[in-house]
C-alpha cells in the first residue's frame, strides 16, 4: 500500500480505535510528530498537530509495540505501534477520568452510606490502604487514613467482597467491596457494636448492689413508711413493681431490697429498657447462640437472666419495653426458664424480678402499649416512692447531706444554708425530685467562692429565681417567700437595665438609682450580678 493511501486508511481507523480504547487515538510520523489526534467521539484535536509524542517516537525507533504513560494524563496508560513509516497510538484517558468521577461520587456518598449502614464507610486503594472514611454522623475521620487493611487488600487482589474485622472499631465487622481494580468501598456496623458496648458497660455498673436503706436519706412519715414496706417485702421472692417520678430514687430502693434479702450474696443485674434498641436488649436479656444473627459472638453468650441466676434482675423503665419483648419476658416469669435467641433449649433460672416505672401502666394497658397479663405478673407487690414535694421535712436534711458530699469533692467549706434559701427550698415544687436537689447543690457549690460559708440565694441555679416551679402560697411564710422572690427579680431587672443604659458605668447607675456606689455594689453581689 502506498504511503499516502496507508495514511488515509489509518486516519479512517482513528475514531474506531479511540472509541474502543476509551481515550485519544493519534497518528504520528516516524519522528513522533502528531499528524492527527481524535477523542472517543471522533472529534479531532487540531491543537495537537505537530507535537512530538515520545512514546510514538520510541515505537518507531524500536520497531516494536510499546506501552507507557499518556502524554495528557500521567495516570492513564497508552500504547503505540509502528505501521510502515507511521505510528498509531492510543490511551485510556476517558476510562481513567470516568473512574475518577466514580471515585468522587462514592466519596461524596460516604456520609449517606455510613448513615444507612449504621457505621463507618471507607474508600481504599488497590493496596487496601485507606483514602477516606466517614462515621455515621457524617464526620470525616482521618486517624486511620493511609493504614492498610489486610481484608481490603485481599478483596482488591481477588476482586471479590470480603467480610472481616474492622481495623478502627474493636468488635465491629466490616465488608470490603472492590469497585474497580484501583479502589474499593467498605463499611462496618460500628453503631450496633457501640450500642452493645454501652449496654455491657451499663450492666457492669450494676453487677452488684451498692446501696442499702441507710443510704436513703429521710425522716418524713412518707419515706419512713416506704422504707418499712420495702424492708418487709425484701424477705419474699415475689416480683416488685416500683412506681415513682423521675429522680425519686427507684434504683436505690431496688438495690436496698436486694441487699437485705436472702439473695444479697448473689448477682444484682440492672438494665434500662429505654436506653437501647429492643434488638440489643433482647440478646442481652435472654442470651443467644452462635450464628443466631450478624455479629453474634462465637460460642454464643448467656443473657442477663442466666447471669443473675439466684440473684435479682432490675428492669428500669419497664414501660418502654416493646410488646414483642413483653411477651418473652412474660414467658420467663411464668415458666421460670429462658431460651436463648436461635435456640430451642430451655434453661431453668431462679431470679427475683424488680421493675420500675415513672408512668401509669394501667393507662398504657388501655392504650394497648403494655400487656395486661405482664402487668399482673410484675405487679405482685407494689411500692410507690413519694415525690420530694411530699417530703418537705426531708428537703433540708437532703440538702445538708449533699452539701457535705460536694464540699469534699469540690474542696469547698459551705457549712450553713441561709434562711432565705431554706424558705425557697421549702416552697419549691422539685419537679426533678431528689436528683434535682442533688444537682442544685452541686451547681451552687461550683459557683461558691473561696471564703463563702453559707449557701445563699445568689448561688442557686436560674430556676430558683422564678416563680414558675413554686407551689401556691398557703401560709404567710410561703407568701412572704414568694413576695421576696418577686421583689428580688424586679430589683435584679431594674439594676441590669440601668447598667445597660449607662454602658456599665456604676457611678452613673448609682446616681440614677438613688443609692451610693457601695450599696449598689453590695446589692449586685447579693443578686449574683457582681463579677
Amino acid at each position: 500500500m502506498k504511503s499516502q493511501d496507508l495514511l488515509q486508511h489509518l486516519f479512517a481507523m482513528l475514531p474506531v480505535i479511540a472509541r474502543i480504547s476509551g481515550g485519544f487515538a493519534t497518528i504520528t510520523d516516524a519522528n513522533g510528530h502528531r499528524l492527527k489526534t481524535v477523542d472517543s467521539t471522533g472529534k479531532e484535536e487540531a491543537n495537537c498537530i505537530g507535537q512530538v509524542y515520545d512514546l510514538a517516537l520510541k515505537a518507531a525507533q524500536m520497531e516494536l509495540p510499546v506501552c507507557g504513560e499518556s502524554q495528557f494524563i500521567k495516570e492513564a496508560e497508552a500504547w503505540a505501534v509502528a505501521i510502515g513509516e507511521y505510528v498509531i497510538a492510543c490511551s485510556n484517558i476517558e476510562r481513567v477520568e470516568r473512574d475518577k468521577k466514580l471515585l468522587e461520587s462514592l466519596s461524596n456518598a460516604l456520609p449517606l452510606i455510613a448513615r444507612v449502614a449504621g457505621g463507618e464507610a471507607v474508600l481504599f486503594d488497590k493496596l487496601g490502604r485507606r483514602l477516606d472514611s466517614v462515621d455515621h454522623n457524617g464526620v470525616h475521620k482521618n486517624k486511620f487514613n493511609g493504614k492498610v487493611s489486610e481484608s481490603a487488600y485481599e478483596a482488591m487482589a481477588t476482586q471479590t467482597p470480603i467480610i472481616g474485622a474492622s481495623i478502627s472499631v474493636p468488635g465491629a465487622m466490616a465488608v470490603r467491596i472492590p469497585i474497580t481494580k484501583a479502589y474499593g468501598l467498605g463499611f462496618n456496623n460500628e453503631v450496633f457494636v457501640s450500642q452493645k458496648h454501652k449496654l455491657v458497660d451499663e450492666m457492669k455498673k450494676y453487677q452488684y448492689a451498692r446501696y442499702t436503706f441507710d443510704d436513703i436519706i429521710g425522716e418524713s412519715d412518707s419515706i419512713r413508711r416506704c422504707k418499712n414496706m420495702a424492708r418487709y417485702i425484701a424477705q419474699n421472692i415475689s416480683s416488685v413493681l416500683i412506681h415513682g417520678e423521675t429522680g425519686t430514687g427507684k434504683e436505690l430502693f431496688a438495690q436496698a431490697i436486694h441487699n437485705v434479702s436472702d439473695r444479697r450474696d448473689q448477682p444484682f443485674v440492672a438494665i434500662n429498657c429505654s436506653a437501647l434498641p429492643a434488638s440489643l436488649i433482647e440478646g442481652n436479656l435472654f442470651g443467644y447462640v452462635e450464628g443466631s444473627f450478624t455479629g453474634a459472638k462465637k460460642g454464643g453468650s448467656p443473657g442477663i437472666f442466666e447471669g443473675a441466676n439466684h440473684g435479682t434482675v432490675f428492669l428500669d423503665e419497664i414501660s418502654e419495653m416493646n410488646l414483642d419483648l413483653q411477651v418473652k419476658l412474660l414467658r420467663v416469669i411464668q415458666e421460670r426458664e429462658v431460651t436463648r435467641i436461635g435456640s430451642t433449649k430451655s434453661i431453668p433460672i431462679d431470679v427475683r424480678i424488680i421493675c420500675a416505672t415513672n408512668k401509669n401502666l394501667r393507662r398504657l394497658i388501655e392504650e394497648k402499649t403494655f400487656r395486661e397479663d405482664l402487668f399482673y405478673r410484675i405487679n405482685v407487690v407494689e411500692l410507690r416512692i413519694p415525690p420530694l414535694r411530699d417530703r418537705a421535712k426531708d428537703v433540708i436534711l437532703l440538702a445538708k447531706y449533699f452539701m457535705k458530699k460536694y464540699n469534699q469533692v469540690l474542696g469547698k467549706y459551705i457549712a450553713k444554708i441561709s434562711p432565705e434559701v431554706a424558705d425557697i427550698f421549702c416552697c419549691y415544687r422539685w419537679p426533678g425530685n431528689v436528683r434535682e436537689l442533688q444537682n442544685c447543690i452541686e451547681s451552687a457549690l461550683n459557683m461558691a467562692r473561696v471564703g463563702d460559708k453559707a449557701l445563699t440565694v445568689s448561688l442557686l441555679p436560674s430556676q430558683f429565681h422564678s416563680t414558675q416551679y413554686f407551689t401556691n402560697p398557703t401560709t404567710a411564710k410561703r407568701a412572704d417567700v414568694n413576695l421576696r422572690i418577686a421583689l428580688r427579680n424586679a430589683e435584679k431587672q431594674i439594676i441590669t437595665g440601668v447598667l445597660q443604659e449607662e454602658n456599665g458605668n456604676r457611678t452613673q447607675a448609682a446616681k440614677r438609682l438613688g443609692v451610693s456606689i457601695t450599696t449598689l455594689w453590695r446589692r449586685m453581689k447579693d443578686l449574683g450580678l457582681q463579677d
